[in-house]
């Protein structure tokens, strides 16, 4: 396998002037991709706009002899993220792969939950992946080839505290990238998913509690770079088979995930009422429920 997998390749990454990100540019790049750096600029929960972390990840791509473009448009939008696209086309004629990365938190128990925080989470890490995604995905068809990695969470596919928004888009993002790979893959289009497992500018905003310590003190372990090399590989030639999965990475561990599927039924000639659904088919279910439980439940092995 040559060192230049993706030599030819032109490949947008959003939310790249940052963490996972910004790892994930500069290693597409190392292996030969053109690379449209795309990032707003804002802060952790979405405030602001700043052209410096995108021009740094270029500036850093180009020292290091790759080729690279910014791009300031927001995701959160059709237009704009059309014109992201674009920025793509003008700078290098043409769009192979799209990594969905950029994201924002409000963090807040679901009681206390306001619409802004809801709205504000879903427009980006939801909303936003699919106009990104949908912006590419006429050039892709077009083409004949094509490749989405979009940035999942187990906040979402496990569940999380006070992310009711962040787990909701997520778990919806695991959605879209199935529904994208089923719809595309006549046209030679792949799409899959990742849960990344890393300590960035948007954990380190996850609140300091006791209830917490642990969960941090094991994120601070795992550094964004880790997340590239999967991403690198999803994109290039090499995973052309490799579509509709969801995947986690978590230090040194590549982790496929299982996807929901029926685990147990119950029948009755009769048909069923209220009352013979309590009495016999969540009896007969519940030794294969799922507790309450959240990421660091599943997870409990420190990361290799």
């Amino acid at each position: 396998m040559t060192g230049k997998m993706l030599e030819g390749k032109v490949v947008l990454v959003t939310g790249a002037g940052n963490g996972i990100g910004a790892e994930i540019a500069k290693m597409v790049a190392s292996r030969g991709a053109k690379v449209v750096v795309n990032d707003l600029g804002v802060s952790p929960f979405g405030a602001g706009s700043d052209t410096t972390p995108a021009q740094k990840v270029v500036d850093e791509i180009k020292a290091a002899g790759g080729e690279a473009v910014p791009s300031f448009h927001t995701i959160a939008g059709w237009d704009s993220a059309q014109a992201i696209v674009q920025d793509a086309l003008n700078a290098f004629g043409r769009l192979d792969g799209v990594v969905n990365n950029a994201g924002v938190l409000r963090d807040r128990m679901f009681h206390k939950m306001l619409p802004d925080d809801w709205s504000a989470v879903l427009d980006v890490n939801l909303s936003g992946y699919f106009y990104v995604s949908r912006a590419a995905a006429n050039l892709f068809k077009d083409q004949g080839s094509g490749a989405y990695v979009h940035m999942s969470s187990t906040s979402g596919l496990i569940g999380n505290f006070a992310q009711v928004n962040y787990g909701a888009a997520k778990m919806g993002v695991a959605g879209l990238s199935k529904c994208i790979a089923l719809d595309l893959s006549r046209f030679g289009v792949r799409s899959n998913c990742i849960a990344p497992f890393a300590y960035t500018r948007m954990t380190a905003t996850i609140p300091d509690t006791p209830e917490n310590k642990h969960r941090i003190a094991v994120l601070q372990l795992m550094t964004p770079e880790k997340i590239a090399p999967l991403v690198v590989a999803l994109l290039s030639d090499a995973a052309a088979d490799v579509t509709g999965q969801i995947f986690a990475v978590r230090n040194n561990e590549v982790v496929l995930f299982s996807q929901p599927r029926p685990l147990r039924t119950a029948q009755t000639s009769d048909g069923w009422t209220p009352e013979s659904c309590v009495e016999t088919a969540l009896p007969a279910f519940r030794p294969s429920m799922y507790k309450l439980d959240r990421s660091s439940d599943v997870f409990t092995w420190d990361p290799f």
